[in-house]
């Protein structure tokens, strides 16, 4: 099996899309599990199953590569997919406990006051001296309906 980009690729993406799906339990990870069977005669063999607690890291690599190779296998003959593809849409998340961050109306940096008069949100006294109190009538809805907080009136 040669290193190549696009098999080296391939093998990455497919680590990565593995990666939640380690505790499914048809895909078992030596990692998960507090003993493990050691039987290295390859010769076929009858040895007696010597169940060890340790295990070096060599033998931790290597057993995991194995069981990835062998899935990476069997996905590439079954051509059925893993798992779900993740992305923005298909994550379910609770709303943040966060405040909302608001920004100046103007400037775009963090507004840390809001006009009492438009509503309108700005950075410092400069920005609130030079426009919002020169601002035009009209011009303050202009800038709500940029961030979603104007009122129509019907």
């Amino acid at each position: 099996m040669s290193n190549t980009p696009n098999n080296s690729d391939a093998r990455l993406e497919f680590l990565r899309s593995v990666y939640q799906q380690v505790s499914v339990p048809n895909i078992p990870s030596n990692y998960r599990r507090a003993t493990y069977i050691d039987s290295k005669k390859k010769d076929g063999a009858t040895k007696k199953k010597v169940y060890r607690r340790h295990r070096t890291s060599k033998q931790l690599i290597a057993d995991e590569l194995k069981r990835i190779n062998k899935v990476l296998d069997e996905h590439k003959t079954s051509n059925t997919p893993v798992g779900t593809q993740i992305n923005y849409f298909n994550i379910n998340a609770p709303p943040s406990l966060k405040p909302i961050k608001k920004y100046c109306d103007i400037t775009g940096l963090v507004g840390n006051y809001k006009s009492s008069t438009n509503n309108l949100r700005y950075y410092n006294s400069e920005i609130y001296q030079a426009v919002i109190k020169q601002i035009a009538p009209g011009m303050d809805q202009e800038y709500l309906k940029l961030r979603g907080d104007n009122f129509v009136l019907k």
